[in-house]
C-alpha cells in the first residue's frame, strides 16, 4: 500500500543540487533554463533528482572544482548520479531517466541563431543520457515558460505545473519512452 501523498517527506532541490533517496519521498523543484533530471529505479528503491544550471564541466576547470560545484553542470550532474546509481546495484537499462525544463524563459531576438542555455542543457543532458546507456523514459524539454516538478520516488511519477499560469497537470508516466511532449515540440531544433 502506497502511502498518502501528506506521509511523504518532501524535499526542495535547489540549482546545482542532487539528491538520491531510498526511501519514499517527493523531491520537487522549479525549473526554467535548467534541466531537471529524474532517476528512478523500481527493483532498489532508488529515486534521484539532479537540477544542474550548464551544460559542460570544462576538463580544464573542473578538476580542480569541488564536487558541489560541479554539479551545476548537466553532463557532470548526470554521469556522477550513473556511477552513484551503478554503486548501489542498479543496471543502466533499469534506470529510468526523465528530463525536464531547458526553456527560454527570456526573450529570444528575433534572427537570433546563437543556441540559448536552455538549449544547449536540454541537448546535452539528451545526448549524455544516451551515452551513459540510460533509459530516457520521458522528457518535457524546451518551451518558453518555467515549471515546478514534484517526483513522487516510490512510483516514479512526475508532476508538472506550467508556470505561465496554466494549472493544468501533465503525468510525465503518460509519455511513451523517448517521446517529447507539449512545449518541447520543435524547440530543439535551431
Amino acid at each position: 500500500m502506497q502511502p498518502p501523498e501528506e506521509m511523504l517527506p518532501e524535499c526542495h532541490v535547489h540549482p546545482g543540487e542532487s539528491r538520491l533517496v531510498t526511501e519514499p519521498a517527493i523531491l520537487h523543484t522549479v525549473l526554467g533554463s535548467c534541466v531537471g533530471v529524474t532517476f528512478f529505479v523500481p527493483r532498489l528503491g532508488i529515486g534521484a533528482l539532479c537540477h544542474p544550471m550548464l551544460p559542460h564541466c570544462r576538463p580544464e576547470g573542473g578538476e580542480g572544482m569541488a564536487r558541489a560545484s560541479r554539479r551545476r553542470y548537466v553532463d557532470f550532474a548526470i554521469r556522477e548520479m550513473a556511477r552513484r546509481l551503478d554503486s548501489l546495484g542498479a543496471r543502466r537499462g533499469e534506470a529510468q531517466v526523465k528530463l525536464f525544463g531547458g526553456c527560454d524563459v527570456l526573450p529570444v531576438a528575433a534572427g537570433n541563431t546563437r543556441p540559448t542555455v536552455g538549449w544547449l542543457n536540454a541537448e546535452t543532458a539528451l545526448r549524455v543520457v544516451a551515452e551513459e546507456g540510460l533509459t530516457l523514459a520521458a522528457s518535457r524539454l524546451g518551451g518558453n515558460a518555467g515549471i515546478n516538478i514534484r517526483f513522487h520516488t516510490d512510483t516514479g511519477e512526475v508532476l508538472l505545473r506550467d508556470l505561465a499560469g496554466d494549472p493544468r497537470r501533465e503525468r510525465s508516466r503518460a509519455l511513451r519512452g523517448g517521446e517529447r511532449a507539449g512545449a518541447a515540440e520543435g524547440s530543439l531544433t535551431r
